[in-house]
């Protein structure tokens, strides 16, 4: 399967499993359900492991476990449930997370450049969309009237 991550278009093999299914020998991710019940069990596979993390997920539930984490996949169960966008923030700036931030499921291109813009650095989008059409929006704008957790310098600060 391919996903975007950092600015293109990838190759990648992390598998998403359920609660029931066995890790296998490639990076997987968990939900914050699994990781808290088994999460000592889950890293001797010795592989990547990932947290899912639901919008009525508490990033402080994990954030002592993330530096051992190898990415935090943010879900977007339904296109109106952007609380992704709060919990990668959170990740960034609250707890100062590094790592890949990855949203996973219903966005759609317009939310590509502000999910980057709160921290999201990988993409991957409901089945079947175009990534090739998805990658432009990573740089739809060239100002910006905020600040947040890409660095990009706001406008307002650039008045003399």
């Amino acid at each position: 399967m391919q996903i975007i991550k950092n600015g293109k278009i990838t190759d990648d093999d992390v598998r998403h499993l359920a609660d029931d299914e066995a890790p296998t020998g490639t990076p997987f991710t968990v939900s914050c359900t699994r990781w808290k019940a088994e999460k000592e069990a889950l890293l001797k596979t010795g592989v990547a492991v990932g947290v899912r993390l639901k919008g009525d997920n508490a990033v402080a539930d994990i954030a002592g476990d993330l530096p051992r984490l190898g990415f935090i996949v943010v879900e977007f169960p339904v296109l109106a449930d952007g609380r992704a966008f709060s919990l990668a923030r959170l990740l960034r700036d609250r707890f100062g997370y590094k790592g890949e931030i990855r949203a996973l499921g219903n966005f759609i291109r317009d939310q590509v450049y502000f999910l980057a813009r709160v921290g999201v650095n990988a993409f991957e989008p409901a089945a079947g969309t175009d990534l090739e059409k998805l990658l432009p929006a990573l740089a739809d704008f060239t100002v910006n009237y905020q600040a947040a957790a890409d660095g990009a310098e706001p406008v307002y600060s650039k008045r003399g």
